[in-house]
């Protein structure tokens, strides 16, 4: 059944245009867009449609202003003071839906960021009540702008996107829930595109600015010439088009209202007849000072009784504390001799070679605990000592002055170098071949050849080790700073049997 509207009559030249009707079956499925400055007879259009809609179809009104109020006394509109909570404004939305209660949201009493918030939390309400309780209903948003704007304002950024989340719903999924909105603006220009868009009838009043008359005209599509009328409309005059009105643009002109707005506009009325002299008297007389408050007796606060955590604090905190043992002071000598030797033993131990560095710490901290040795030795100390425990040397039968000489050398030599350095130095230092690159690897707790034989490489660019090889490929290795050299050693040699991995046994196998 097709249930039209009358909004007013078609302002026709001469005046003898017709009633200007307005199709509801159609307006629920297209959704409207009304733009007008201010006096140009907005709100009073959208009471009217509201008064001739309220017998056909439930209501929703978002009033910024509180002008719809009076809607509830001839029409039975529920009045929704939105100063509420969060949760009680999405339950009433809720019941709203489920009850088919026409209503308005009053916004009068909150700021603008409260508003955006408030009316975004009863549209998303509205929006996501039950299909059960999806009935038709007209959801009327004034202005728009405030809930939807272009560009962000002086309004925190979640609030923004929260509010333009719940009109994009309202105005671009709200069809299939039964909402159709219809959304009022002054400007435009000032409104989010996409929200604007989707509308497919239109209202256009008295506008002057021209972006303004440029996006009216191109949504009616007018030609500039054309625009330049929405400059010459009278109040309550607009311009319609769309399919729930006309197929054509059309002026018509609002017809009149059943009630009245509570926030109208004040009327000019005569000035008070008053001497000029009694005028400055009355405004100028002198203002009474405030009456001095009383002084409030204060009365001595006695403190609150003390826990028994608190009383056990203070006991803990006033007992005279234990005289520190004192460290016993060991010469630095002496405690590198012990780190030297615990870093050799953990070395002796099978598969010791191949773990990683950090258990091989965790354990060398243990051991240190077990001898008493005051203070730890950094990770950084430690790896220094790890690459001389790698060169297999007992600390106990080896030339310690020799050694710390090759160990001083070795402080020079890149971290991830040393071991090798340390290894060659300590075969040099002992007149032995020049261990293969296999047994390199392995003491460095790798199986690669090929790495063993890369750091050679780098420490011969550094200067730090010099090689040369026999008629038959046999490899010396020199250290220059030392004066040492290794005896000959097959570079290609299998690794010793002391530095062979378990598992690489089980493989040869």
């Amino acid at each position: 059944m097709k249930i039209e509207i009358e909004m007013g009559s078609v302002s026709a030249p001469g005046g003898a245009g017709g009633p200007a009707m307005l199709d509801i079956e159609e307006l629920l499925a297209t959704r409207l867009l009304v733009q007008g400055n201010s006096g140009s007879g907005k709100s009073h259009l959208l009471r009217r449609l509201l008064e001739q809609s309220a017998p056909h179809v439930q209501q929703v009104i978002v009033d910024p202003e509180g002008e719809f109020s009076g809607l509830a006394e001839r029409f039975g509109h529920v009045v929704v003071d939105a100063d509420r909570s969060v949760a009680e404004l999405g339950t009433i939305a809720g019941r709203v839906r489920q009850h088919r209660v026409s209503a308005v949201l009053n916004l009068e009493s909150l700021d603008a960021e409260r508003q955006m918030r408030a009316a975004a939390v009863f549209l998303n309400a509205l929006f996501d009540a039950e299909r059960d309780h999806w009935y038709p209903m007209l959801v009327v948003v004034d202005e728009a702008q405030l809930f939807a704007p272009a560009v962000s304002g002086d309004v925190a950024e979640e609030v923004r996107k929260l509010s333009l989340g719940a009109m994009t719903n309202l105005m671009c999924r709200g069809r299939k829930r039964g909402l159709a909105g219809i959304i009022a603006t002054q400007r435009l220009a000032k409104l989010a595109k996409n929200v604007a868009a989707e509308a497919s009838n239109f209202l256009m009043g008295r506008t002057f600015l021209d972006i303004d008359m440029a996006r009216a005209a191109d949504l009616l599509g007018l030609d500039r010439r054309q625009a330049e009328t929405f400059r010459e409309l009278q109040r309550g005059h607009f311009v319609a088009l769309g399919p729930a009105i006309s197929r054509r643009p059309l002026p018509i002109k609002v017809g009149p209202v059943e009630t009245q707005m509570r926030a109208a506009a004040p009327k000019l009325t005569p000035l008070p007849e008053q001497p000029s002299e009694e005028a400055r008297e009355l405004i100028l007389a002198p203002v009474p000072a405030a009456p001095a408050r009383a002084a409030a007796e204060r009365r001595p606060s006695v403190p609150p009784p003390l826990s028994t955590n608190q009383i056990l604090e203070q006991v803990v905190r006033n007992r005279p504390a234990a005289p520190a043992e004192e460290e016993p002071v060991v010469p630095w000598a002496e405690r590198e001799a012990l780190f030297r030797r615990i870093a050799y033993e953990m070395m002796l131990e099978p598969q010791a070679h191949f773990r990683p560095e950090p258990g091989l710490y965790q354990d060398f901290l243990a051991r240190c605990r077990l001898e008493k040795l005051p203070g730890a030795l950094p990770l950084a100390d430690f790896r220094l000592q790890l690459s001389i425990a790698r060169a297999g040397l007992d600390p106990a039968a080896v030339d310690a002055e020799a050694w710390q000489a090759a160990i001083d050398v070795a402080r020079r030599v890149p971290s991830d170098l040393q071991a090798v350095f340390l290894i060659l130095a300590a075969a040099a230092l002992q007149g032995a071949a020049c261990p293969s690159n296999m047994e390199l690897a392995h003491r460095c707790g790798s199986h690669s050849a090929g790495r063993a034989k890369s750091q050679i490489r780098h420490l011969e660019r550094a200067g730090f080790v010099v090689t040369r090889a026999d008629m038959r490929g046999n490899r010396i290795a020199a250290i220059p700073d030392l004066g040492w050299e290794t005896a000959l050693g097959d570079p290609n040699a299998p690794a010793a049997p002391a530095a062979v991995a378990e598992d690489d046994i089980i493989a040869a196998e």
